[in-house]
């Protein structure tokens, strides 16, 4: 029997206004689900998933600028959250508190993702650095060097022996976390790497990029496994279901899509968007997490961003003359009064 897929629950005007990130977490103590929100309106809002809804549980403020990146410790008590502020914060999901916020340096606090461990945060940097920060110092402890250009994400891999990195320059970096070495460097991509993730197995690693193409690789032997088309546009984000079987990708044509691992094929489409994108003014994300079965996380927004480190012809939506222009952190007291009024983007 083929695995049926359906939208099943929408929060209206979840946040003011454009929502960026979104993260699912597990409390490891009493086994409640949490759906985290980053948005434009500087917030950070944790929500309840129960009984196949969504009940918001804290509003976190502190936040200057928008929120680009969020994260959740294993443990499911921490989160970890990224601005154009150029700060990191560390929270606490049972009190609702934060616990530290981290200057990150300009343009230093893009995408964060937590150690396995949940010792450390990994953040990309804008001058090829992947830093490394203790949750529990708040202190950077040391950075793994790509010796490339802008970071614009990063992930562990599973069991903890991995970080890969994923540049502006569609280059991706796989590093051993023990020795710090840099293992592989991929590049199957030929424009920016906006997303990455490992199998739950460690054993696959799945690229998203601006050049319309998803790319499987075998970590331990550093090989391409498959080459994934169907999106439209740039794909903006991926993330594999813990069943190890299935992943998501998310693009700025506005669908989501389920993938069979094995078979290599899409096996579902959702076309839920409505939001229009047109000319130099966007910026989509989806962040899918948990249980593909159980709910489908969306986010798509058009924002107007600024170059970040290369001219805006240097890289171009395939099919189209409109340039990939990058955010950056400048005269970020601006940011939010340039975006695009028009669709929501608002809603979980």
């Amino acid at each position: 029997m083929s695995t049926q897929y359906s939208l099943l629950f929408k929060q209206e005007q979840a946040h003011d206004d454009a929502i960026w990130s979104v993260g699912w977490g597990k409390n490891a103590n009493d086994g409640s689900e949490l759906v985290i929100s980053g948005s434009l309106d500087d917030l950070v809002k944790v929500w309840k998933w129960a009984d196949e809804r969504l009940e918001l549980q804290w509003s976190l403020e502190g936040h200057q600028l928008g929120v680009v990146s969020v994260d959740v410790s294993a443990s499911g008590n921490i989160l970890a959250s990224s601005s154009l502020d150029a700060h990191i914060r560390l929270w606490d999901l049972d009190s609702g508190k934060q616990i530290r916020s981290i200057d990150a340096g300009p343009v230093d606090a893009w995408s964060v993702a937590f150690s396995p461990d949940s010792q450390h945060l990994a953040t990309g940097s804008h001058v090829g650095k992947v830093n490394i920060f203790g949750v529990e110092t708040g202190k950077k402890e040391f950075s793994l060097d790509t010796r490339g250009k802008f970071i614009l994400s990063n992930a562990y891999s599973p069991d903890g022996k991995y970080l890969a990195s994923g540049a502006i320059d569609g280059i991706i970096n796989i590093f051993d976390i023990a020795t710090g070495k840099l293992l592989h460097t991929l590049e199957g991509h030929a424009m920016p790497i906006r997303s990455l993730t490992f199998s739950p197995d460690s054993q696959l690693l799945v690229t998203a990029s601006d050049d319309g193409y998803i790319k499987i690789y075998d970590v331990q032997h550093a090989s391409l496994a498959a080459t994934l088309s169907g999106h439209g546009s740039w794909v903006l984000n991926v993330a594999f279901s813990p069943d190890d079987a299935h992943f998501v990708s998310s693009s700025s044509d506005k669908s989501v899509k389920v993938w069979d691992v094995a078979t290599r094929t899409c096996v579902h489409t959702f076309l839920d968007h409505q939001d229009q994108y047109h000319e130099n003014w966007w910026w989509t994300g989806i962040v899918p997490w948990g249980r593909l079965s159980e709910t489908e996380s969306k986010i798509c927004r058009k924002k107007r961003m600024m170059d970040i480190s290369e001219p805006e012809s240097s890289h171009r939506n395939p099919g189209s003359d409109e340039p990939d222009v990058m955010c950056r952190k400048q005269d970020a007291g601006n940011i939010r009064n340039t975006h695009n009024k028009e669709g929501s983007g608002n809603d979980v």
